[in-house]
């Protein structure tokens, strides 16, 4: 199935590509031909800004897949981001090389406060990059097979499905806090120097981090919109809004769920891991489950069940989260909640609905014979 086909009577996400090619080009441009002195320069901060907002906006795309066309509520989908991002600062750290500390260039720096005599089994591998990378992909994925498998083949479903995932990524939390894990306990992975040999500070790399951004979450865009318009898709949206019809026909309810499911959960670790080299950090906050309800809550603004409306949600929110905790970090939640409530009430469908509503044309005057 070729790209037009995909997109074939998606306006919206004709234009998301369109608006993502354009950016791909422009951001380079304006950060590193056009002068720092020119009020047309894009600075780094504000390319990594960017860069950071389409990791989240990939997030939205993952979590509107299962939310949007399977149905179900995950409220731990910032897990699977975390654990990406995990696997991602591992070999950032495994990369300090000589520069680490009190001649154990080979042991991360907290390992080395906590008197650590050698690197632990699961580090091993995380020096090499196509490893790391596999690895944020497995390890959300895997995570969310066991769980998905363990809980569809339960068939829990509803408020029950959402509180479990909530405990699992809380739980996580917990875990991750604690020092003998290994993951850097409280402080979690920070002070990264390279990534596949370049420095990360420097501007070309922060460039490249942006255009994998944008590149990842083009094809995960159109990726996701052909699982949906395949008969998977069509069978998820029966499972939506029938499931025990679909189930009575002779559908495997539970294994398309998985599957999905699965593919949602390792979008998602790709996600954290470009999210992390640009950042900078990453922590077990990052399991907090006030994260993945404020996730849930980019997709219902964007508009559920149409990809490009979580793309559009998480983006003008994490704008928003910007600007407005810059003037009053103290009101902001409270910002937020509004804002859903008065899209709950207005826009149901988000802004993506609206959007559909002024591209719908007015009906034609019906002719009458004389």
């Amino acid at each position: 199935m070729g790209v037009s086909r995909v997109l074939k009577g998606d306006r919206g996400g004709q234009l998301l590509l369109a608006v993502l090619a354009l950016a791909a080009v422009l951001v380079p441009l304006l950060n590193l031909a056009v002068p720092a002195s020119s009020p047309w320069h894009l600075s780094t901060y504000t390319v990594t800004l960017l860069g950071k907002y389409l990791t989240y906006a990939l997030l939205a795309v993952a979590v509107d897949l299962v939310w949007g066309y399977l149905g179900i509520l995950s409220l731990g989908h910032g897990a699977f981001f975390a654990l990406g991002g995990y696997a991602m600062g591992m070999y950032l750290m495994r990369q300090i090389g000589e520069r680490g500390v009190y001649g154990h260039p080979e042991l991360p720096d907290f390992m080395v406060f906590l008197d650590w005599s050698e690197l632990p089994w699961f580090w091993h591998g995380f020096d090499l990059f196509w490893f790391a990378a596999l690895m944020a992909l497995l390890a959300p994925g895997l995570l969310a097979f066991l769980f998905g498998y363990l809980a569809f083949r339960s068939r829990v479903t509803g408020v029950y499905f959402s509180i479990m995932t909530q405990a699992l990524t809380y739980a996580l939390m917990l875990a991750f806090f604690r020092n003998e894990m290994g993951f850097g306990g409280n402080n979690g992975l920070t002070d990264f120097k390279d990534i596949l040999g370049f420095d990360l500070q420097g501007d070309g790399t922060r460039i490249g981090l942006f255009l994998a951004s944008a590149l990842a979450l083009a094809l995960a865009y159109l990726a996701c919109r052909y699982l949906v318009q395949s008969r998977l898709g069509r069978v998820a949206v029966a499972i939506r809004d029938a499931e025990s019809r679909t189930r009575s026909i002779g559908y495997r309810v539970e294994w398309a769920k998985l599957f999905v499911f699965t593919c949602s959960a390792m979008l998602a670790g790709l996600a954290g891991a470009l999210y992390v080299p640009q950042v900078g950090i990453i922590n077990p906050g990052e399991f907090s489950p006030l994260n993945s309800i404020e996730l849930v809550i980019w997709v219902a603004i964007g508009g559920r069940a149409t990809l490009y409306g979580a793309v559009v949600g998480a983006i003008l929110v994490n704008y928003a989260k910007t600007t407005f905790t810059g003037v009053m970090p103290e009101a902001w939640l409270f910002a937020l909640g509004g804002l859903f409530v008065l899209v709950t009430l207005f826009l149901p469908q988000g802004i993506a609905g609206l959007f559909a509503r002024f591209r719908r044309s007015p009906p034609r005057p019906t002719e009458v014979g004389v």
